[in-house]
């Protein structure tokens, strides 16, 4: 297994980035200031995620998807672990943003994030369709956070 930095040509990896975040231009909002990595195994990219230096030692992790065949393997919480481990020196906190949902809150919460904050409408706001997880539609924007 190896985790790399992505440098340039983000968008190859699109078709897992819109598996997190489904409206492009959401994620030209952060992909190019942010820092990709891609998570391998047997040579082939199974994960993932971008993180952005939110100011105030907040990492924000912007983006995670993993393929879905290969979805509940540990691939996200092993990438996250990475991210933690990466970045403890340089922020005190990493925090996601998240639609409230029983498939994403609860995989958040057992790789040590803790719920923070809500912002009312967010996904009926900025999204221009409906987005829905599990047959449920995102309304508010969910805030967890994880000391390092």
């Amino acid at each position: 297994m190896e985790i790399r930095e992505v440098k340039k040509d983000k968008k190859k990896y699109l078709h897992l980035l819109l598996l997190a975040d489904e409206q492009e231009d959401m994620i030209d909002r952060y992909l190019e200031r942010g820092t990709m990595y891609i998570l391998l195994d047997d040579e082939s990219v199974k994960c993932e995620c971008v993180v952005t230096d939110e100011g105030n030692g907040i990492l924000e992790l912007k983006n995670i998807a993993v393929e879905p065949a290969f979805q509940g393997k540990g691939y996200g919480k092993k990438l996250i672990h990475f991210i933690a481990d990466q970045y403890q020196t340089q922020y005190s906190m990493l925090q996601v943003g998240t639609g409230d949902s029983p498939l994403t809150v609860p995989f958040y919460e057992k790789c040590g994030f803790h719920r923070s904050h809500r912002i009312k409408n967010f996904f009926t706001d900025h999204y221009d369709h409906p987005i829905y997880e599990n047959g449920i539609q995102l309304i508010d924007m969910i805030y967890l956070q994880k000391e390092l």
